[in-house]
């Protein structure tokens, strides 16, 4: 097809603008993805024509994701998974390897805890450990031999800002996240002949349903207050959109972003560099 048409010209930057950041004949694994960033980034990813694996630990949550994916017309299937489960993990990856390509995996599924050493007890500890840590390298020891027999993959871990900075009454949280980060160099420069690309992302506050809750529970009759502090938390003002964090996933998980490997990408509103921290 000529560039030097009207028309023509016209069809041709359509079908390029289309086709940017497809990911026709993918295949997805995204953990925690039956709610909140998670479930964006399943949504968005099979929009764009991936074929979707969704392994959570809330196994309606994760059916209620794949029924609204396969009513678009795409592709998805849920799978009750526990993270923190190596065996588990191992089958549910095992199982999908039979039929399916891992193309990309998403480690977004993780917990949060609010407070310093001293108030943290020695089961939070181990909970957020199996979960935050533990579950990033369940997942990525399960898919690695996958990719690496296919001699291509990429790998995306949900970080935080917390790996970045101290946060008040954070420390296990930080902690766990600072993990996910280092991870992320390691496996990029381990793989790097392997053709397996890895990233990460590292969100400030993002609006979740999970943010809800906890204002909800801890806040009864200042909801509306406590929510307006913790979104001026953030210099621009405002928490984060769970789409606009899949959209940054989507376009480090896509073809263009080939050249990318063993980088983190806040996304965050300005809190890193704008904060004073």
């Amino acid at each position: 097809m000529t560039l030097s048409h009207g028309n023509e010209e016209c069809h041709y930057k359509t079908a390029f603008k289309m086709s940017k950041f497809s990911l026709k004949n993918k295949t997805v694994l995204i953990t925690g993805g039956g709610s909140g960033i998670g479930k964006a980034i399943a949504v968005t990813f099979a929009a764009q024509g991936a074929k979707i694996h969704i392994l959570d630990f809330n196994e309606t949550a994760a059916k209620e994701t794949e029924n609204e994916i396969n009513n678009t017309g795409a592709l998805a299937k849920a799978h009750a998974c526990d993270v923190s489960n190596q065996k588990n993990v191992n089958a549910v990856v095992a199982q999908i390897a039979k039929s399916d390509r891992i193309d990309v995996l998403i480690n977004n599924a993780g917990i949060s805890h609010v407070g310093n050493i001293e108030s943290l007890e020695e089961a939070d500890l181990d909970r957020l450990y199996s979960v935050n840590i533990k579950g990033v390298y369940n997942c990525i020891k399960a898919c690695i031999p996958v990719m690496k027999n296919q001699k291509s993959g990429v790998i995306l871990n949900l970080a935080s800002i917390a790996s970045h900075v101290g946060l008040n009454d954070r420390f296990a949280y930080s902690m766990t996240k600072g993990a996910v980060l280092t991870m992320t160099y390691a496996i990029a420069k381990d793989y790097l002949t392997s053709n397996i690309r890895c990233n990460s992302i590292s969100p400030a506050r993002v609006h979740t349903p999970f943010v809800d809750g906890f204002i909800n529970k801890n806040y009864p009759g200042k909801e509306a207050e406590m929510f307006e502090k913790l979104s001026k938390t953030q210099p621009i003002g405002r928490m984060g959109k769970p789409q606009e964090i899949a959209d940054l996933a989507l376009f480090l998980c896509s073809e263009e972003a080939g050249f990318i490997t063993g980088s983190d990408y806040p996304i965050d509103g300005g809190f890193i560099k704008l904060n004073g921290n």
